[in-house]
């Protein structure tokens, strides 16, 4: 398994003014999804100019903003396996979340730390 992203996550039902925050930080809009789990969030996926990253998604139904882990893998599977053998646990319980072009759930470690696990799928692994 490959670690192909790795960068910080904020989950939040009020992600403009967080997406405002990092425009002002020099951080401009690479990518937006909408049709992240049931289609209830959107991800903004934003990049400064030496490369850095941040999600933020607008997600109506948390009560605070979350902060997460993003680490999209090329094997879903083996990812999650080796974070459940590490006590993690699907907040989804037994659900993944899966798209046209991707498919992740969001794992949280036994001290709560939490890393939003996703691949995204390319023209091969179709």
């Amino acid at each position: 398994m490959k670690v192909t992203t790795f960068n910080p996550m904020i989950v939040s039902k009020d992600a403009e003014s967080i997406i405002s925050l990092f425009e002002e930080l020099g951080f401009e809009k690479k990518h937006v999804k909408n049709e992240l789990g049931d289609g209830t969030a959107t991800d903004v996926r934003m990049c400064n100019a030496d490369g850095f990253h941040v999600d933020i998604v607008q997600m109506d139904a948390v009560p605070q903003d979350v902060m997460q882990i993003r680490m999209n893998v090329d094997n879903f599977d083996e990812a999650f396996e080796l974070l459940a053998a590490h006590g993690f646990r699907n907040v989804q319980g037994d659900t993944i979340s899966e798209s046209s072009t991707s498919k992740g759930t969001a794992m949280a470690s036994p001290s709560g730390f939490m890393i939003a696990l996703s691949h995204h799928f390319k023209k091969e692994d179709k």
